[in-house]
């Protein structure tokens, strides 16, 4: 007689991470059955970024295919070659979904046994979860509809430039606000990619206020943006 083999339910949770300073966006963190299994095996790590949930399906960090793939499910805010992080290796089977061959490269040992999802379910969810929004701050939603306009802008490319983030800037809690930037948005952007020419750094610090809606603002900031060349209205941070 062959094992009742249990089916897993995978929800996405999108969390601000306690300590942003790797990366300020959401997290899109796994539960398994509506446990967060993955902090008692790999507590420090954080999981990757909705801004990786906002291509083609296809490039979802997620998503399974028939072929199996190694994935990095959480890692720490320093990187994962200095503290370790968590990988599965994922693959479709049918109408399954399986979670297997664990790898925990930290200093805790601890892995997950094998884990079988039903694959309508986690496509379902992972759709769902690419496409919530009910989890933004106002600072998310700017930050989000900019890097939207100054993507499909052409505008960097145009000065030989290249956009290389676009960052929510959050109030740190419990430090004076004259010690921290206000809340805001900050763009950052390189000029010089030819061989043997070393890039400069430069970035825009941006601010959010409370009187206006959150796609006047976006649209404000985009044309404050596209007004002229940006190695000009930009602070240069390294050269």
């Amino acid at each position: 007689m062959t094992d009742q083999l249990t089916i897993s339910v995978l929800t996405l949770q999108h969390r601000i991470p306690d300590d942003w300073a790797a990366d300020p966006w959401a997290e899109v963190r796994p539960l398994i059955d509506g446990v967060d299994l993955l902090k008692g095996v790999h507590p420090e790590g954080v999981a990757l970024s909705c801004r990786h949930w906002r291509g083609p399906a296809e490039s979802w960090p997620l998503k399974a295919t028939n072929q199996p793939r190694r994935v990095m499910l959480t890692e720490p805010t320093c990187t994962a070659g200095c503290c370790g992080a968590l990988y599965v290796t994922m693959r479709r089977e049918g109408d399954r979904v399986v979670w297997d061959t664990w790898e925990n490269t930290s200093n805790i040992t601890a892995v997950l046994a094998d884990i079988h999802f039903d694959a309508a379910q986690y496509d379902a969810e992972l759709a769902r979860a690419a496409a919530d929004r009910s989890w933004e701050e106002p600072v998310d939603t700017v930050a989000r509809l900019l890097e939207q306009t100054l993507t499909g802008s052409g505008w960097f490319e145009r000065w030989g430039c290249v956009l290389t983030g676009v960052w929510p800037r959050r109030k740190e809690p419990g430090v004076a606000e004259e010690l921290t930037s206000p809340e805001g948005v900050d763009v950052e952007f390189q000029h010089g990619q030819a061989p043997g020419e070393r890039a400069c750094s430069y970035a825009y610090e941006l601010f959010v206020t409370h009187d206006q809606s959150v796609e006047e603002q976006a649209r404000q900031l985009a044309a404050r943006i596209l007004a002229d060349d940006p190695r000009k209205t930009a602070e240069l941070r390294e050269c």
